[in-house]
């Protein structure tokens, strides 16, 4: 069983990245028993997901270099409110054409798994900093945004949701209600995330007892240190990402390799547990 190399040195965490024959693909996560162990056991199941899972299937992280015709642009020098004022309607069309990309990707193999995985637990809670909406589209139903969703739109001034405007070719639109300029509603630079969704977050965060961490880098904050707060709270933290992160060093479990191929492993091999021993809902 060949190792796949990773780069990683932990001290004493479980770092597990083998490969084993798999049916339909060359290669098949071989899931720690420990793992399946702690998830057969599992009460209180959270995910955090971030641009990780939704990069393997053509949707970009904003902050990284775009192309075609918004190769010249930063991101993040779009994504503040700062630009907005500057020039509205640059950073308006700028995510029109990212909408363009959502509305024609499909969920991936991790977001029907993971939607999957909800039914099997007694409590089960998806974070995601994605603004896709993806997971919902793949069947995921307790879903908490916690950087908003594109598909939405919001009054820039009174931030409020508006769902119909008129069609006057204004770019952006104007706000039906106060007059004010419309803006996708999504968390930019120099914005905090929710306050209502953010508390939420940290309460899960406190008493879950299995917590898995997928395609974060783990660097973006405060939702970077929810894994943290789960394990000072005694939960199994589990890390799914192809490369390291600071979270790496600290996660119960590691699983190096990306979201579209581990997460439905980790699927799998809890389905197959089932089917040799008891049903998870005899436990």
């Amino acid at each position: 069983m060949a190792q796949c190399p990773t780069g990683l040195a932990p001290k004493w965490k479980v770092i597990f990245c083998s490969f084993e024959p798999g049916r339909g693909r060359i290669n098949r996560m071989a899931i720690p028993p420990q793992l399946i162990e702690q998830l057969k056991t599992a009460k209180r199941v959270l995910v955090l997901t971030r641009a990780g899972v939704s990069a393997e299937i053509g949707i970009p992280p904003f902050s990284e270099v775009q192309t075609g015709l918004w190769a010249k642009f930063d991101p993040k020098q779009l994504a503040t409110p700062r630009a907005f004022r500057r020039n509205p309607r640059l950073v308006w069309e700028w995510y029109e054409y990212r909408r363009r990309l959502v509305a024609e990707a499909k969920p991936n193999r991790a977001h029907t798994a993971l939607a999957q995985l909800e039914k099997l637990f007694p409590e089960f809670h998806l974070l995601t900093q994605n603004i896709d909406g993806l997971h919902q589209r793949a069947g995921s139903r307790n879903v908490t945004e916690l950087h908003g969703n594109i598909s939405r739109t919001k009054c820039f001034d009174e931030g409020t949701i508006i769902s119909n405007w008129a069609k006057t070719g204004d770019v952006p639109p104007k706000c039906p209600n106060c007059g004010g300029l419309l803006r996708p509603d999504v968390v930019w630079f120099e914005e905090p995330m929710p306050e209502n969704e953010t508390a939420l977050a940290f309460q899960l965060s406190a008493r879950c007892d299995l917590f898995l961490s997928i395609g974060t880098s783990a660097i973006v904050y405060p939702a970077a240190s929810l894994p943290f707060d789960a394990l000072e709270n005694g939960a199994t933290v589990v890390e799914i990402n192809p490369q390291s992160t600071p979270l790496t060093g600290k996660a119960t479990f590691v699983l190096a390799g990306a979201a579209g191929m581990v997460v439905p492993d980790l699927l799998e091999s809890i389905q197959q547990t089932d089917t040799q021993g008891q049903a998870r809902g005899e436990r």
